[in-house]
């Protein structure tokens, strides 16, 4: 995130969250962020070609965080190997 932009980027998330939640496939989404603004989101999906093919969409969703990014972010798909919660 850019400097002072931490507030105001968690606020349009926030507002961004039935968008988010509504991609094909969605199932869990975290996003994880220190004070300097810097993190990470991680998101599970169906599988790997539901993911693959909401590039576009995932694409306009960061376009509308634009304001608030250094650079734009970098994506990489992982196989989920353990999800626990109490």
């Amino acid at each position: 995130m850019k400097a002072g932009s931490r507030d105001a980027a968690i606020r349009d998330m926030q507002a961004m969250k039935e968008d988010i939640m509504a991609l094909p496939g969605m199932q869990r989404f975290v996003n994880v962020m220190a004070e300097d603004g810097s993190g990470y989101v991680i998101s599970l999906v169906e599988s790997e070609e539901v993911s693959n093919a909401n590039a576009d969409k995932v694409a306009a969703l960061w376009g509308r965080m634009r304001d608030h990014l250094e650079s734009a972010p970098e994506s990489a798909g992982f196989n989920v190997e353990a999800d626990w919660a109490m």
